[in-house]
């Protein structure tokens, strides 16, 4: 069943589906079908049905996620739609300097299995801060990067091959 799976990623808020282009190359060359999506600009609520509309016709065959940005609108969608599972690239748990103000209010109702690949460095996801909420996800697994920031570009071939793997397992 794994093999019918396909991945949707989403970009991160300056992004476009072309700058995913790495990511979905990245995972058709480990043989997991895959393809980035465009985005709609601003809050992630108003790029929800985006991300929806492309999934809707069988939700339980996708993996969605994305970077940054991409990866919120995806978890956000996760609450809603039985996606087979959730990948999380340079989550972004907080505003840069505002690591009082979490993202993962929706976190408890995932119930998809999780993948959340972070840089130890990365200042839109203190680290401490990542590894205690983790445990809202009821499914997760989380692997981070010494010295990786915001983006996963240094450790991407590392990134896929765990993405490749995670998919593979459902």
């Amino acid at each position: 069943m794994a093999a019918a799976l396909r991945v949707i990623l989403g970009h991160g808020a300056s992004g476009t589906a072309a700058s995913m282009r790495p990511h979905v190359e990245g995972l058709e060359h480990r043989g997991i079908p895959a393809e980035a999506i465009d985005l709609p600009r601003g809050r992630a609520e108003r790029a929800i049905p985006v991300f929806a509309r492309r999934i809707e016709a069988d939700p339980a065959s996708f993996v969605i996620g994305g970077h940054s940005f991409g990866g919120r609108v995806a978890s956000m969608l996760a609450t809603e739609a039985p996606v087979r599972g959730l990948v999380l690239l340079s989550y972004p748990l907080h505003r840069p300097g505002h690591p009082e103000e979490l993202r993962v209010e929706h976190w408890p109702r995932i119930t998809c299995p999780v993948l959340l690949l972070s840089g130890e460095s990365d200042p839109f996801a203190r680290i401490d801060l990542l590894r205690a909420n983790i445990t809202l996800l009821p499914n997760a697994t989380l692997h981070t990067y010494p010295g990786v920031q915001h983006g996963l570009a240094p450790v991407l071939d590392d990134a896929l091959d765990r993405v490749a793997a995670f998919v593979r397992g459902l």
